[in-house]
């Protein structure tokens, strides 16, 4: 079984953390799967494209059918943005289970689908604050956990790697070695619903009549961040943390 590192050409954010792991040594060139490059360094395979990065369905599933290799798990390097355009490397887990089977997903992806999340996104997490730290990237860059979004469409557990979140910082060598640098750990997080990925809706203001409860796909957001969690930790428990975001009125 492998791991499959997916980067893009057309993202300095993806490309420079890919870079800096070629240099590392064992790497040797891989096998082409259709238009896109390859590299391999024991059982990890670094697969170069040049296209969006959250457009290329299924990569997992093309890859064993080229190779005969099974991909155990894949890890996405990608560029960050933000409104607050602060510097930042953030993981995450993927998928849009809130939109409804009619909505178009803005980013890739396909409505009411989630991927199993990477076991490995707690320890990668730790290790960046500690390699941000060690490299003298914090308090310059915030090292953060987002939430689930976004695609492309895979099966296997996988998680994206991002730098943020403006061009400046997309291109920083010292967070793209950071990224290389980071090894696996044994923490494990899963998905992270943030309240947009928890539409609700009041059925009472219809006009219906005997609606109870709160309408909207909140239910099967939740569903199926629970089942594809359960699916990356065999054997594992699920717990779950809800957050309050409390926001408070300012005087004007």
């Amino acid at each position: 079984m492998v791991t499959l590192v997916v980067a893009t050409t057309l993202d300095p954010a993806s490309i420079g953390p890919a870079s800096a792991l070629l240099s590392m040594p064992g790497w040797y060139p891989g096998p082409l799967l259709q238009d896109m490059s390859s590299f391999t360094n024991r059982t990890v395979r670094l697969l170069k494209h040049d296209k969006s990065i959250v457009r290329e369905d299924h990569l997992d599933k093309r890859w064993e059918e080229a190779t005969g290799e099974v991909v155990d798990e894949v890890i996405f390097l990608s560029k960050h943005t933000a409104a607050s355009n602060r510097p930042a490397l953030t993981v995450h887990p993927i998928g849009v289970p809130h939109l409804r089977q009619d909505e178009v997903p803005p980013a890739g992806g396909k409505p009411g689908w989630a991927a199993p999340p990477n076991p490995r996104i707690g320890p990668w997490l730790r290790l960046l604050k500690a390699i941000a730290e060690a490299h003298n990237l914090t308090p310059e860059f915030e090292v953060t956990l987002e939430a689930t979004h976004h695609g492309p469409e895979i099966n296997s557990p996988t998680m994206f790697v991002e730098i943020g979140s403006t061009e400046e910082y997309w291109k920083r060598q010292d967070a793209a070695q950071a990224i290389a640098l980071v090894e696996k750990g044994g923490v494990w997080v899963g998905h992270l619903l943030s309240g947009y990925s928890l539409p609700m809706e009041d059925l009472g203001q219809s006009k219906q009549t005997n609606v109870e409860g709160v309408g909207g796909t909140w239910r099967e957001a939740i569903k199926v961040a629970c089942e594809t969690t359960k699916a990356a930790f065999p054997g594992g428990e699920v717990m779950a943390h809800l957050d309050h975001k409390l926001v408070i009125p300012t005087k004007e």
